[in-house]
């Protein structure tokens, strides 16, 4: 057992600095992700001509808790896979491969929004996207610094005059009060217009259903925004007690991105490969929904009754 496992195990209360949900979250995770894995296997087993026996290959290093925990570590933590190869005693190249192949599976688990989440069946979509017009939705934007690209003209598509930096953006849609990450717009070059990134994103939703942003979404149709300062004059009294009552609804929002941000790889300049990008921030989307209670996971005895029915 490596020495994280062993620490997680002894000191459980400390998951969520280590790895970003609880350990029994992380427990519950590992379990649907060996189910959701050998499913795969099976597939793959059911499609392949083999030529050696079952299981005469190299077995892993790892076991599967030992893998999720690596995966959900650089994703927290962002350490070097040098250095996780170090700590869970593989080589670099092993903790790189290991990390790539639990971000599919675990990109399947774990839908990054509400939308995501009922997309597959169309009666519960359209029945979702009913019941979000009782709400007003609220929506902001972040950016994230990336590495700067080689070709001159993605260097141009991606400085951000803003941040000074090559970024993407990232925009968000969340229920009132934070309690689920509705839908998510995800790795936008970086100085693309917030209201510009909303609008792409708004085609998916009701046409009447209702949003609240801030100033950079003045103009766009069916969203609540702040009252700007006239030119040469001052809010009255009244305006600003609304535009605070309006932060006061909209800090929400942020609160959301923050959590977000408590994975590294969110927040720090983005290492990997750019083709990569929105399926690793997606992912944490989708850790982030499960760590405030949002994203319940299939029941445990549905899954093996569906792998039953993949090996049959």
């Amino acid at each position: 057992m490596s020495l994280i496992l062993e620490y997680l195990e002894k000191h459980p209360k400390e998951a969520k600095r280590l790895i970003g949900i609880t350990a029994t979250q992380f427990h519950e995770l590992c379990s649907h992700a060996e189910i959701l894995s050998q499913e795969k296997c099976a597939q793959v087993e059911s499609n392949k001509i083999r030529i050696n026996r079952k299981g005469a290959g190299c077995k892993p290093k790892l076991s599967l808790k030992e893998q999720v925990l690596l995966t959900l570590v650089y994703l927290s933590q962002l350490h070097t896979f040098q250095y996780l190869g170090i700590q869970f005693e593989v080589s670099e190249s092993t903790a790189h491969n290991i990390f790539h192949k639990w971000v599919k599976i675990l990109g399947e688990l774990l839908p990054a929004t509400l939308l995501e989440q009922f997309k597959k069946k169309e009666s519960d979509y359209e029945l979702i996207i009913e019941i979000l017009t009782q709400y007003e939705l609220i929506v902001d934007s972040t950016e994230q610094q990336i590495e700067r690209p080689s070709d001159y003209q993605e260097q141009k598509k991606f400085y951000s005059g803003k941040k000074k930096a090559h970024t993407r953006k990232n925009q968000f849609i969340v229920l009132p009060e934070g309690k689920d990450i509705v839908d998510i717009k995800v790795g936008d070059p970086g100085p693309k217009s917030d209201i510009n990134q909303f609008r792409e994103r708004q085609k998916e939703f009701s046409q009447s259903q209702k949003f609240r942003g801030d100033k950079a979404y003045v103009g766009a149709e069916q969203m609540s925004t702040p009252q700007k300062k006239p030119k040469n004059s001052e809010l009255t009294e009244q305006q600003k007690e609304e535009n605070k009552k309006s932060a006061q609804q909209r800090i929400y929002v942020e609160h959301m991105m923050r959590l977000v941000k408590i994975f590294r790889i969110a927040k720090e300049r983005f290492r990997l490969r750019p083709e990569s990008y929105n399926k690793v921030i997606l992912i944490v989307c989708g850790l982030v929904r499960l760590r405030i209670g949002a994203l319940v996971l299939p029941s445990l005895s549905l899954r093996v009754n569906e792998m039953d029915k993949i090996s049959i």
